[in-house]
């Protein structure tokens, strides 16, 4: 059974930095694909980053592009997203997912593409 944790949400300035990381447990396929994702109340999901093992490529979304960095430990099973200039927008519960297998470009900013959710973080921007 893949469990996922999150960990790493809190209160942060604007402008400030958080560091959110995905534990995953109950796995062995060294081929898979990580997302993250963050969703606020009233409105669906939506994909932030990925990272696919197969042949290391990272995507982002639009808004998090130069700020968010998506990067992964093997040894650890961890999938983590460093956040950098976080602004008024970015406040949500950040969730990580994942597949056990690569999962096409095309398809990969799509929520129905993951097969396992951890149980989200919160993140929050304030001054």
């Amino acid at each position: 059974q893949v469990k996922l944790v999150e960990s790493g949400g809190g209160l942060v300035q604007p402008g400030g930095s958080l560091r959110l990381a995905c534990a995953a447990s109950g796995v062995t396929d060294s081929r898979y694909t990580t997302g993250w994702f963050r969703q606020v109340p009233g409105k669906e999901r939506e994909f932030v980053a990925a990272i696919r093992t197969s042949d290391r490529s990272t995507y982002y979304a639009d808004s998090v592009k130069g700020r968010f960095t998506i990067s992964r430990d093997n040894a650890e099973n961890t999938v983590y997203l460093q956040m950098n200039s976080l602004k008024p927008d970015d406040p949500a519960v950040y969730y990580c997912a994942r597949r056990n297998r690569h999962i096409i470009v095309s398809a990969i900013r799509e929520v129905s593409s993951y097969d396992y959710w951890g149980q989200g973080t919160q993140v929050t921007v304030s001054s």
